[in-house]
């Protein structure tokens, strides 16, 4: 799996309905090998549905692998141990996400909060403030 700087990508987001990115993202995204695109654009989902959903949260950082190895399919992900940052600290996250043929367009997405992770375990993780 490709490590590539999420937080870039989304901080092009536009506020708004979940599936609504900028020119800028969507340009960025395009510039991506298709199995790197279905990643970012999924990771770009979780950060914006989260901090949406639910306004204790502003999830800015995302690691689709924290816990275990997502999922890879044509157009989907399913990532059972992530993790997302908010605020300066680490939760543990599941989720499932599936795109379009061209992985610019979410077609469904679930996912799940969990608790947070303690600090001290945040090296083990390869999590960082």
């Amino acid at each position: 799996m490709k490590t590539i700087c999420v937080a870039a990508l989304v901080g092009l987001m536009t506020v708004g309905p979940a599936s609504a990115m900028s020119n800028t993202l969507r340009t960025g995204l395009l510039k991506l090998d298709p199995e790197t695109r279905l990643e970012q654009r999924c990771d770009a989902e979780v950060l914006d549905r989260i901090t949406h959903d639910d306004p204790q949260f502003e999830a800015d950082r995302v690691v689709a692998y924290a816990f275990a190895t997502p999922e890879m399919h044509k157009d989907s992900i399913r990532s059972p141990g992530a993790a997302f940052r908010s605020k300066g600290e680490w939760y543990r996250l599941k989720f499932k996400c599936r795109t379009a043929p061209d992985h610019m367009t979410v077609l469904d997405f679930r996912y799940r909060v969990g608790e947070p992770i303690p600090k001290d375990e945040w090296s083990k993780y390869n999590l960082y403030d």
